[in-house]
């Protein structure tokens, strides 16, 4: 018996040629008619006339289909350091966009309506969003990136691919916000477009994924090290969330993983729980328990750790990894940049590790 996941809703689905609806990519046809999806790491092998977990790929007599090109159920024009991305453009805006589904189903997920519409049968309006017009609108808000985010982005890879290309092509940077579970397959695909990622790496336990999230942990480290094989900058953000992920020993574990295998450069955020969806019943995470985790990342050698939904901690400036001089100081959304014009300290001319941080079109920061 096959242990790939077989899942979603039967449909009865519009033509082929309806509106949003194209080819999927990384379909493996096989002989019964299923298709084996291997778009994101949970790969469904999905039965004719129904959807693979995230709900939005669906299998149409032995094809599968995206549903979702094109149509964007979430807009946005964000500060790039809301994604968080602290070491990408600082100071610049991010043209952010999804479209519904989800692989996963986190029990604490902030954005579940749009991830989860498919699963909960929810129709939510969209907006008829071509690739084209979403790098218009982007530059036309002098955005200096284009933010795939949200929901998980491989959900909708087809449109987010047309999109960075068509971003490249125009000179804007291309980003991932996402849990991890893109296959090396997809990377490969996004690897010329793709200029960094936040990437969840919600829990060092496989247990909480499992029970949390309905996923695995060893696909989002496969996915990290991958990331960093292709040349996407790398930023971590970790929610801790009091009495499930916030033990000490796997708090020091996970902060040592990250600086082993991805490097010490590697910004990593700790980020403050605070209720939602079905953890309405979890308090916010303790302020001591936050700073007490980014100690643990600095001892764990890691020069850039930032602590994030607590400003009161004022724990989101960037030092310099070689002298700690600060180089980004910030107060909420607002940068005040104090690099050098080529990216480097200007204390010790280290280079600041990051994306955009020394070229022409660097927007001004404060």
């Amino acid at each position: 018996m096959s242990t790939l996941p077989v899942a979603g809703r039967r449909s009865a689905a519009p033509s082929p040629r309806a509106v949003g609806v194209v080819p999927a990519l990384l379909a493996e046809p096989q002989e019964d008619g299923s298709v084996l999806c291997n778009a994101c790491a949970m790969r469904c092998l999905v039965r004719p006339g129904r959807t693979g977990i995230c709900g939005v790929r669906e299998n149409r007599d032995g094809v599968l289909y995206s549903t979702v090109y094109g149509r964007a159920v979430a807009v946005g024009i964000d500060p790039i350091e809301k994604k968080p991305l602290f070491h990408v453009a600082p100071g610049a805006l991010a043209y952010s966009i999804a479209t519904v589904g989800c692989p996963f189903h986190c029990s604490f997920c902030q954005n579940w309506e749009i991830a989860q519409a498919p699963r909960l049968g929810l129709d939510l309006p969209t907006r008829h969003l071509p690739p084209s017009r979403v790098v218009d609108e982007a530059l036309n808000a002098r955005a200096r990136a284009i933010a795939y985010t949200y929901v998980e982005p491989t959900v909708f890879l087809e449109y987010a691919l047309d999109t960075a290309r068509a971003a490249n092509a125009a000179g804007l940077l291309n980003v991932f916000v996402t849990d991890g579970y893109a296959t090396p397959e997809a990377i490969e695909l996004l690897r010329p477009v793709l200029d960094a990622a936040n990437v969840d790496l919600k829990s060092f336990d496989d247990a909480f994924y499992r029970r949390q999230c309905g996923a695995r942990l060893a696909p989002v480290l496969d996915a990290l090290r991958a990331y960093r094989a292709a040349g996407v900058w790398l930023e971590v953000t970790t929610l801790v969330i009091p009495g499930h992920n916030d033990d000490e020993g796997e708090l020091r574990a996970l902060a040592g993983w990250v600086a082993t295998e991805l490097g010490p450069e590697t910004p990593w955020h700790v980020s403050r729980f605070f209720p939602a969806h079905k953890m309405t019943d979890v308090p916010p995470t303790p302020l001591e328990t936050l700073r007490r985790a980014a100690d643990i990342g600095r001892e764990a050698g890691l020069a850039h750790v930032y602590v994030g939904n607590a400003p009161q901690l004022e724990m989101e400036d960037t030092s310099c990894a070689g002298c700690g001089h600060v180089l980004l100081e910030r107060h909420g959304y607002r940068v005040f940049d104090r690099l050098e014009p080529d990216g480097t300290c200007p204390s010790c001319g280290r280079a600041l590790a990051g994306r955009a941080l020394d070229h022409d079109g660097r927007v001004p920061c404060g």
